[in-house]
This record gives C-alpha cells, structure tokens and sequence, in this order.
C-alpha cells in the first residue's frame, strides 16, 4: 500500500513540472511588476490612480464608519441590548450587520448622486479626477452639514484658527470630526430616551421583591421577561429602525 505522504509527494512533483512546462511556453505572457521612468504621461497618471485606489480601499473602514449613518445606528443598537438586559442578544454580528444594511439604506441617495455626478462622468472621460472629487464630496459633506450641531462645527473652526465665511468654504478636515462628534452625542441622548421605561421596569420590580423579602433574588431576572415583553408589544424593532431612518431625513 501507497502512504499517503508518498502520493503527496508524487502530486506535488507533478505539478511542479506541469506548472514549469506551461511557463516554458513562448506563447505564455510575461507578468511582473517593475520599476524605473517613463517618459508617457498615461503611464503616470495610470500608476497614480492604481495608488489613489487603493488608499481609497485601506480607508474604507474609516469612511464607513465615520463619515455615514452607521456610528449612530451601533451605538442605538448597543444601548438597546444593555437597556434589555441582554448580554450577546442579538450576537454582534447580527447588530453589525443589521447596521451595515440601514447605513447602505440611509446613504443610497447620496450613493446615487456620487455615481451620477462624479463616477459615471469620470469613467467616461468627461471630467478630471479632481473635478470627479469635487462632485463626489459636496453630497455628502451636504449630509454631514445637516446631522451636524452648530456648536461642535463652530468648535473645530475655532480650535483650527480658520477664516471661514460660507459654509461652502469649510473643509473636510472641520466637517468630518464636527459630524462624528455630533453623531455621539445624539447617539446617546437616544440611548438615555431608550433606557427610561426598562429602567422604570428594574425599579418596580426591584420594590416588589423587597417589599416581599426576597432580598437574593435578582431582579433581573424577574425584569427581563417584563422588559422583553414591553419591547415585543410595542413593536420595538420597528419603531427604533423607524426613528433611526426618520432621523436622518
């Protein structure tokens, strides 16, 4: 009997010589990456924009994350699994998940008019990759703007030490922090609206158990069949995914 390291062996020198005879081919193209100058302007501008890319791509997290809907959506979604009482219900993948799809719900106008005013007249030649950034930003520095507090925007402008006269003058680097910072705080003050009537639920139930002398009983868990059941008989789900969107409009 054949081991099954010796047919291992055995296929892997196989594929070595068959990989090596097809490469032997005169008739295989060459491809590799190299260095050195050129002197045809396309072949530059062709390097720069594969660079432009793929920094583009490295940063998509970051822009996902802090120049949309979605910090506003997670942190809702985590105050609501606390305010109930639920330590990984619904799972973190669920909550991600499930903000990832209202953030590309919420952003699809915006997506729209990126595609329509700066990427589509791009690929077709139309305009200049600058003028494709300068079409590309306004939308959603415009969403921005209107999520923004005065305040927060007033704040970087006056910790950045910059003239500013119309809001068409404001740069990214205000608008970005000014917006996410904005984000947290109405985060939060939503996630104090939804902790109120679970934490009303804690307290009676907490007075009930004291008044009948059941001091080693948690009240958690005598709460949370309660709080579950308030949350399923409003329809929470809905009127938080509804609020959430609402928001944003």
């Amino acid at each position: 009997m054949i081991s099954m390291k010796k047919i291992s062996i055995v296929t892997g020198i196989l594929i070595v010589l068959l990989t090596g005879t097809a490469y032997a081919d005169p008739a295989t193209p060459n491809l590799g990456i190299s260095l050195g100058f050129s002197s045809n302007p396309k072949d530059i501008a062709t390097s720069l924009q594969i660079v432009l890319l793929l920094t583009v791509l490295s940063l998509a997290p970051s822009i996902l994350i802090m120049m949309t809907s979605f910090t506003r959506i997670i942190i809702v979604l985590s105050f609501l699994r606390n305010a109930l009482g639920l330590q990984q219900m619904p799972p973190n993948q669920v909550l991600i998940g499930l903000s990832l799809f209202l953030t590309l719900f919420i952003m699809a106008p915006i997506g729209t008019q990126i595609n329509n005013s700066a990427l589509q007249p791009y690929i077709a030649g139309r305009i200049s990759i600058q003028q494709a950034y300068t079409n590309a930003k306004e939308p959603l520095k415009n969403f921005m703007l209107k999520q923004t507090r005065k305040n927060d925007l007033n704040l970087f402008i006056e910790l950045s030490k910059s003239k500013i006269n119309n809001v068409e003058e404001l740069p990214m680097r205000i608008v970005i922090p000014s917006f996410i910072i904005s984000e947290l705080k109405t985060a939060f003050e939503i996630g104090f609206l939804i902790y109120i009537p679970f934490l009303i639920i804690d307290m009676v139930v907490a007075s009930v158990l004291m008044s009948m002398g059941m001091f080693m009983l948690p009240p958690v868990l005598i709460s949370l069949p309660f709080k579950l059941l308030l949350f399923i008989l409003v329809d929470g789900w809905n009127l938080l995914v509804k609020s959430l969107i609402i928001g944003f409009r």
